[in-house]
């Protein structure tokens, strides 16, 4: 971290490229716009005591429509005094609307149906273009210019073999994979499993319920600009399958002898080294030896690339992924389902025989992802080879364990329970329906959490905290998908509203009136932190592709150059620049936009009919 900091510093002279963009407005609206059906709510700032008149303006300028602003208060996560615009009544479809407050205007907006179609879309390119091993094709992307040549094309990789930022020699192993593939995980070039694996989960997740839903052909074979189209598969499943592969490559040989700190994670630097049967475990990661300057095409990448030393908690979370593909790909291709579920199997009796092997961050050159509890993981990885096998033993392991009644924290790369919990509440028959049961009520128990915290939310949140961490926009993105996964068990408008909610404030419904999403609203992210959509830190390269996800406001980890002066000079929601400088707010990565797929399809899948005319009021 220190060596990519200095990095940063030593670019911050460079000139960034600005943008001409309308200035911030007091009405807070999704820039991309609202359903026909449904709730359609905007924010106002204003700490006014008595309300004010709104008006609804068309692309003409007529007034269609006229409210009061509705009193909410004090809004703990961004520090304003806010008020609500509620014009759900208004069911005439157009584009160019806009909301005029006395002299204040908001930005303009469409209503209509599928407002988060072309949205999807556009951010399950995103996954292409991190494609590693393969170019990215012009015709297949948005512009010329974000073409590329492969990156580490051919792959084959051994051990970290040397000493780590604490001194501590790490041994070689005598063994290459193939790691030719995958998705890179984020603005760097490094390729880790528990990000792939949430990541892929999550696509895979959506697939799985696009049916019950009433919309499986949403990603239809030729839907999305990929290499694969025309190939007779689902688009979606093509696309998860480059990280599935990954995954699979990821696991060490049967029968291999490897020499592992049994200590590492901890505080202290790694000491307690013993050689063990280390076939069936999964490596955390394959990345460079050293964090690389930025800007960086992958083709460009001068460094060693080296495996990081396997984990349980890596392990896990190939067995969950690898499980749940046996289940999808069963009919589709059952060589490849067979393949997948043999290795989940022997990726589960490998971190049976090494319950407690953690991540070291004690490594240059990547992210560390450490992470001490591993019985989320276990949990989620028994609950996926149960939806998959029925095995009696997985279900005694699953039924015996404390989190299928209170599962802990947000869904993310390192809270993977509620992933189980999921899976299990809405999984296919061979979950026992006892089982299925406890989830069911552990999932609706959480989403009324989230909605009661949505209640007391000035911008309509799952959210009553003032604090929000690195990745912020996921975690809201998250807790929507976990309200959409209760819905489906028990489909009632407010969990419903609530998915809504997160995704507007994503689109600008909130206190920075930005837009978290390139290339979607009138004020958006432009300087993405990224080695090769790096447009703002050096010309030559190009900007970002629409579609992809930025970080979010982050007021508790705010450790790059750019966050740090900005650390006790702001509250909640205003934590964030668009500067690509800024990795701790506005950095992008597949664990971030998986979430924004399932969570703009569930509502593109899930609409009400749009009534044939409404009249204006």
């Amino acid at each position: 971290m220190r060596a990519l900091v200095a990095l940063l510093l030593a670019g911050a002279a460079l000139p960034a490229a600005t943008v001409q963009e309308p200035a911030a407005s007091p009405i807070r609206v999704d820039q991309l716009g609202y359903a026909t059906t449904g709730a359609k709510i905007a924010v106002v700032a204003d700490a006014g005591a008595r309300p004010r008149r709104w008006e609804l303006i068309d692309a003409a300028g007529t007034v269609r429509a006229t409210g009061e602003t509705q009193p909410f208060g004090r809004d703990a996560g961004s520090g304003e005094a806010v008020r609500i615009i509620d014009l759900s009544a208004f069911t005439r479809p157009g584009t160019g609307y806009r909301l005029r407050v006395g002299d204040a205007v908001s930005h303009p907006f469409r209503i209509g149906p599928a407002p988060f179609a072309a949205l999807t879309r556009a951010a399950m390119g995103f996954f292409y273009q991190q494609r590693s091993g393969v170019p990215i094709r012009a015709d297949l992307v948005e512009r010329p210019d974000l073409a590329r040549p492969a990156g580490h094309p051919h792959e084959v990789v051994g051990c970290f073999a040397g000493t780590d930022l604490r001194g501590v020699r790490w041994p070689d192993c005598d063994y290459r994979l193939d790691l030719t593939g995958g998705w890179y995980d984020a603005g760097d070039h490094g390729k880790y499993v528990v990000n792939g694996g949430i990541s892929a989960w999550t696509l895979l997740d959506l697939h799985q319920r696009l049916a019950a839903w009433g919309r499986p052909n949403l990603f239809a074979d030729g839907t999305l600009a990929l290499p694969e189209r025309d190939n007779g598969v689902d688009d979606l499943l093509d696309e998860a399958r480059v990280e599935v592969n990954f995954l699979l490559a990821m696991q060490i040989p049967g029968g291999t002898r490897l020499r592992v700190a049994r200590d590492a994670g901890g505080p202290a630097p790694a000491r307690d080294f013993a050689t063990i049967d280390a076939g069936g475990l999964v490596h955390a990661k394959v990345a460079d030896e050293a964090w690389t300057k930025l800007p960086m095409a992958p083709a460009d990448d001068p460094m060693r690339r080296v495996l990081f030393p396997p984990t349980t908690a890596a392990t896990l979370n190939m067995v969950a992924v690898a499980a749940q593909a046996a289940r999808v790909w069963r009919t589709i291709d059952p060589a490849f389902a067979a393949r997948a579920l043999a290795a989940a199997r022997r990726g589960w009796a490998a971190a049976e025989r090494h319950p407690a092997l953690l991540a070291s961050s004690d490594f240059d050159g990547s992210g560390g992802y450490g992470d001490a509890d591993l019985a989320d993981e276990r949990f989620w990885a028994a609950a996926e080879l149960l939806a998959t096998t029925g095995d009696p033993a997985f279900a005694r392991i699953v039924a015996d364990a404390p989190l299928l009644d209170h599962p802990a924290g947000d869904l993310s790369w390192g809270r993977t329970d509620l992933a189980g919990i999921m899976t299990l509440a809405t999984g296919p028959a061979s979950v026992p329906a006892a089982i299925r049961a406890r989830a069911r009520t552990a999932l609706l128990a959480r989403a009324a959490e989230l909605l009661r915290e949505r209640a007391g939310n000035g911008y309509r949140l799952p959210m009553t905290s003032d604090a929000f961490g690195w990745g912020s926009n996921a975690t809201l993105l998250n807790r929507a998908m976990l309200m959409g996964a209760a819905w489906q068990v028990d489909p009632q408008p407010a969990l419903r509203a609530g998915v809504a909610d997160v995704m507007h404030y994503i689109l600008g419904r909130n206190a920075l009136d930005r837009s978290y999403v390139t290339g979607f609203g009138v004020r958006t992210v432009h300087q993405p932190h990224h080695r090769f959509w790096a447009h703002a830190a050096d010309p030559r390269y190009p900007a970002p592709p629409a579609g992809v996800l930025s970080g979010g406001p982050n007021s508790t980890a705010m450790s790059d150059p750019v966050a740090a002066r900005m650390k006790g000079r702001c509250i909640g929601q205003t934590c964030w620049v668009d500067d690509w400088r800024a990795f701790t707010m506005n950095e992008v990565a597949i664990n971030w936009n998986a979430p924004l797929v399932w969570v703009s399809a569930f509502l593109t899948a899930t609409e009400p009919p749009t009534p044939s005319q409404a009249p204006a009021s």
